[in-house]
């Protein structure tokens, strides 16, 4: 007789991709068994990653904030050497919290959890090595691979986790740091150079790119550099370390291709992320990682192996916890027949930069490209009377419609509230509603929203 538990779905890795396709399965009714190998469900979302970064996020802003909005009436003033801890004392709070809910939510959707470390042992079979030591081998018809990533190392540049850390190590940095070089400009690079620059860190952003963040809109790009430099960032842009060390006395001396030594009391490197599959023993499923070390799937996140399915970090970019949601969803909902999630073309995204950036649908050259040309509207965050209120008049509103201007094909906002303020043009494209609509309808005032009224009023007057 086989010890063979037999489940629906089988689900490896309990972040945002595995805990949206195990709950989509349970809505459908089916058995689901999901996996996680550490202690706590939420991934490096909940660890190292959205939760902890943006929590010293919150404090930065908080700070800045309050300074700019009594107009220099009040000094920020802290020691000279600041605890990194003491400006992320909410986040064990803040994780608990998070987690609590989770918990909460697979719990009543019925979703089994199994705390252990799974390998293939054929396409639809795993191994599971639990945290007690026990093992137990468990199958089912569709099995979702969403294990995550961890940061890419390099031979040049050695990570020792005290003056040369990775993005997983970073935040249990000691003290906040006088200095910083940071090397890499994607979404976790910048949004840890922007916090800390507001902090009060010296930064310098090192990459082979001409400007950080380079998927989004020129235009929002080009804000935030300008609020970094503000700030004393130094971004230098098509150079790349060719070696990191520690002098031994006072600094990291990080060389350029280009010869110039950059020296910061630390260095963080985050130059991509590689997917976690070493453990899975992919090889038993039929499956390879490709030349960047991460899993091939089509539109819906199906492998080449019939039946098995990867989401998130593994498949790769643009890896943020919102996309990787959408894509469990996406995923389970193939694998079970049922009809592919309405809009899953109008997926908002957001970098939680300080200031943030947001977009959801074309972008500018996209709409060009597709529709023969765009027309834009935009409004600055400076003709916004919340913007002045707030002391937040550094963002843009843009909005991208076709060359009649009569339809709305994109949004994209950087600036004070980016990431909320996008779901206002998010849901106006999936209504399709005309940029008319913001003009002929109320926003309370004064709000950061209004911006959409004064963006469509600039786009309504261009109008062919």
């Amino acid at each position: 007789m086989s010890n063979e538990e037999r489940f629906d779905v089988l689900v490896i890795g309990g972040g945002p991709g595995g805990q949206k396709a195990a709950l989509q399965a349970r809505e459908a009714n089916k058995r689901v068994l999901l996996i996680e190998e550490t202690s706590a469900i939420g991934g490096e979302c909940v660890r190292r990653g959205t939760i902890p970064s943006k929590t010293l996020r919150e404090t930065a802003c908080a700070l800045r904030a309050f300074v700019a909005r009594t107009n220099g009436a009040y000094e920020v003033l802290h020691k000279e050497v600041v605890p990194l801890e003491s400006l992320m004392s909410r986040v064990g709070t803040v994780v608990d919290a998070h987690l609590e809910y989770m918990g909460r939510m697979l719990a009543r959707c019925d979703v089994t959890l199994c705390r252990g470390r799974a390998s293939f042992a054929s396409p639809k079979t795993l191994t599971v090595r639990e945290q007690s030591g026990a093992t137990r081998t468990v199958s089912g018809d569709i099995v979702v691979i969403a294990t995550g990533s961890r940061p890419r190392a390099t031979k040049e540049i050695p990570i020792d986790h005290e003056h040369i850390m990775d993005s997983d190590s970073f935040l249990s940095l000691a003290y906040l740091p006088r200095s910083l070089t940071v090397l890499g400009a994607g979404v976790i690079a910048s949004e840890y150079a922007s916090i800390f620059a507001a902090l009060g860190t010296q930064v310098t952003m090192v990459d082979r790119g001409d400007r950080p963040v380079s998927f989004l809109d020129p235009e929002l790009t080009s804000v935030l550099l300008s609020e970094l430099r503000a700030r004393g960032l130094e971004f230098v842009g098509g150079d790349r370390a060719v070696s990191a060390a520690w002098n031994g006395v006072d600094a990291v001396e990080t060389t350029l291709a280009s010869g110039r030594v950059v020296r910061s009391e630390k260095v963080l490197v985050a130059q991509g992320r590689i997917a976690n599959l070493g453990h899975l023993a992919i090889e038993n499923a039929g499956l390879t990682a490709n030349a960047r070390g991460l899993l091939d799937v089509d539109a819906n996140g199906q492998t080449s192996v019939p039946g098995v399915y990867a989401v998130g970090d593994v498949v790769g970019p643009p890896a943020l916890a919102s996309s990787a949601m959408e894509q469990g969803r996406t995923a389970m909902r193939h694998a079970l027949g049922l009809p592919p999630p309405l809009h899953a073309d109008l997926l908002p995204m957001a970098v939680y930069t300080i200031p943030e950036m947001a977009g959801v649908g074309l972008t500018e050259e996209q709409a060009k490209t597709a529709h023969g040309g765009a027309l834009v509207g935009r409004a600055t965050f400076d003709e916004i009377a919340r913007g002045h209120i707030a002391a937040a008049t550094s963002g843009l509103l843009k909005l991208v419609l076709d060359p009649t201007g009569r339809i709305l094909l994109g949004v994209h906002v950087v600036g004070e509230g980016a990431s909320e303020l996008v779901h206002i043009g998010q849901m106006a494209l999936i209504g399709r509603l005309p940029p008319d609509a913001f003009v002929e309808n109320v926003f309370n005032f004064p709000t950061m929203a209004e911006a959409y009224r004064v963006a469509a009023l600039d786009a309504i007057s261009r109008r062919p």
